[in-house]
């Protein structure tokens, strides 16, 4: 499982976790699955740990022409 943080000012309630109620500044593990549906909210949860054996994302390279 992967660790976020919650940065945000507030204490929200995660219905994924169960309902859970999450502190600011508390660390959580979340599914490995769902760990960029929380770090992509910047200014709500930060990473702690990513998820373990995931690759980290590649932009696709333009062929080069030869010659």
């Amino acid at each position: 499982m992967a660790r976020v943080r919650l940065i945000g000012p507030e204490p929200v309630t995660v219905p994924e976790l169960g309902g859970r109620t999450v502190q600011p500044d508390e660390v959580v593990e979340v599914p490995d699955a769902r760990f960029d549906a929380y770090v992509c909210q910047p200014t709500t949860w930060e990473s702690v740990e990513e998820p373990k054996g995931l690759e980290p994302k590649k932009t696709a390279a333009r062929p080069q022409k030869e010659g």
